[in-house]
């Protein structure tokens, strides 16, 4: 049962639920009914009638409207790439930097996230790591760091190592404030954490949809501020300009770009994806964001409640404001677990501190009392390598 929504009938949508304890959304979500149809419509298409091409280009127009409106933000606003580091190169190689001047990371943040930065130090520029101090990112934490070269700020929303959810909407007003770029990279966040582009100030935010939107692998999107014209494409295509030629003629005096993130698209798209992606937002509207993190703090909440018992250390933050509410690493060392969970029909994914369990709109209550089970039938619990016995 769930306080938030019928979330029985939500997980008949999912047929892997039947088959194993899933609790690796974190990872990769698994194929909702509704989005394998949406895919196999697709595919009925593209065999009965050759491909409806202009039928598929409006749908995807809609499929960028109902993302917009996911994030508060135009459809102009939204780009669809192919994944998540994607996005961060096209923001990174987008920002106006040159020699001398520095971006600020979060030291240990998704590796993807920094080389897009590390990347432009051919260029001069540097990348500053700031340690992560307590349970959270604020803005305090990067203000000392910040000089007269400082010109961006790129971090997660959530992380994907330990779940800790940053004050986006605080380090937002900082960057506001000192006339800083903000980029954020919502692999872990979109779909099932709220993300409203205004209220955070986001300069560009880049997300895979394989996670919290539910399609398969392929597809992200790219947010771009619609008023930030200064920022450039690294790669140009027709379907990069502001007037595309209609003879299919290139000309040199035929180079303005699209306003917005458009700029960035060049070229064919992931059609199937697209499609999916319609079903997914379908299925996560009739649920609504705003219920599905509040169902899975509180899977998070009994979590923690089940692995106390079981005298189980919680690797990430512990407080609902400052936690992902899907992401959860537990102190459990991956070389003596991983296996064991895979020959209990568990699926979850070893991480740099751990095990990580990952719920899905999907999961219930039931589920965590049934992996905690798991672990208590193991017996005792191995010591970590230089843990206090």
């Amino acid at each position: 049962m769930s306080r938030h929504y019928d979330v029985a009938a939500v997980r008949r949508q999912f047929p892997v639920t039947e088959r194993l304890l899933y609790l690796d959304s974190a990872h990769q979500t698994p194929l909702a009914t509704s989005v394998r149809e949406a895919l196999l419509g697709f595919y009925r298409e593209g065999s009965e009638l050759g491909g409806p091409k202009p039928v598929w280009l409006e749908r995807i127009e809609q499929v960028r409207a109902r993302v917009a409106k996911l994030l508060n933000a135009t459809p102009a606003e939204i780009a669809f790439t192919k994944n998540t580091s994607e996005g961060m190169n096209i923001a990174a190689n987008a920002l106006p930097l040159t020699a001398g001047d520095n971006v600020l990371l979060i030291e240990g943040d998704h590796p993807n996230n920094a080389y897009a930065f590390l990347n432009l130090r051919r260029k001069g520029v540097e990348v500053r790591f700031v340690p992560l101090t307590g349970e959270t990112a604020r803005a305090e934490m990067f203000a000392p760091h910040i000089d007269a070269r400082t010109r961006a700020i790129s971090l997660s929303h959530v992380t994907f190592h330990a779940g800790h959810r940053f004050d986006i909407d605080g380090i937002g007003a900082l960057c506001a404030q000192k006339g800083l770029y903000f980029v954020i990279d919502a692999m872990q966040s979109i779909g099932v954490v709220p993300l409203d582009v205004a209220k955070c100030g986001a300069s560009l935010i880049g997300a895979g949809c394989h996670k919290g939107l539910l399609v398969p692998q392929g597809l992200g999107i790219l947010y771009c501020r619609q008023e930030l014209d200064e920022l450039q494409p690294a790669y140009l295509a027709m379907s990069s300009l502001a007037h595309p030629p209609g003879d299919y003629i290139a000309r040199a005096d035929n180079m303005t770009l699209k306003r917005g993130a458009g700029r960035f698209e060049i070229g064919n798209l992931n059609l199937p994806d697209i499609h999916a992606l319609d079903a997914s937002l379908t299925l996560i509207e009739s649920v609504g964001q705003s219920a599905i993190e509040a169902h899975l703090l509180d899977l998070g909440d009994r979590l923690i409640e089940r692995m106390d018992d079981l005298g189980v250390r919680l690797v990430g933050p512990r407080d609902r404001a400052d936690r992902s509410p899907h992401i959860y690493v537990l102190d459990l060392p991956a070389d003596s677990w991983a296996d064991y969970l895979t020959s209990r029909n568990v699926r979850v994914s070893p991480e740099r501190d751990g095990i990580r369990i990952s719920f899905g709109l999907f999961n219930t209550a039931e589920d965590v009392d049934r992996f905690a089970q798991v672990i208590a039938e193991r017996g005792t619990l191995p010591v970590r390598a230089g843990a206090a016995a």
